[in-house]
């Protein structure tokens, strides 16, 4: 099972373009990260920028517009990910118990939708439209 663990920073959603991790911060992540590789459960990690450096498209009537960034309506944002392989939801949420997040940090957990989620019919359909599943 894949599972996607989002940092939610408080605050983010009002950080400055450019806003980056101090030092130490990184250098503590980097432990939690490093013990993630050598579980064999980490598949990928990032951080991102704020969003007051992106942009969001929506639509409406079939057209696509474009807001940039802060957005003023944001309660919470994301500041980075994890996605892991483990067995259950329960082993995702150990992991993220163990990571070292400062107090105004929430991870959230999201289990990634697989192939055999999808019903044996909704399966056929996308094996004939895509081949199989890698």
């Amino acid at each position: 099972m894949r599972f996607m663990m989002l940092m939610l920073p408080k605050g983010y959603e009002n950080a400055a373009p450019g806003t980056l991790p101090d030092l130490k911060a990184i250098a503590t992540m980097r432990k939690y990260n490093e013990d993630l590789g050598k579980a064999g459960v980490l598949l990928a990690l990032d951080g991102v920028h704020p969003p007051s450096m992106g942009a969001r498209v929506t639509f409406s009537g079939g057209k696509a517009q474009v807001t940039d960034g802060p957005f003023a309506e944001a309660k919470e944002v994301f500041g980075g990910f994890w996605i892991l392989q483990v067995k259950s939801r329960e082993e995702a949420i150990e992991w993220a118990m163990r990571c070292p997040a400062s107090d105004n940090e929430t991870i959230e957990i999201r289990q990634v939708i697989e192939f055999t989620d999808f019903p044996a019919e909704v399966q056929a359909e996308m094996q004939k439209a895509f081949g199989e599943p890698s």
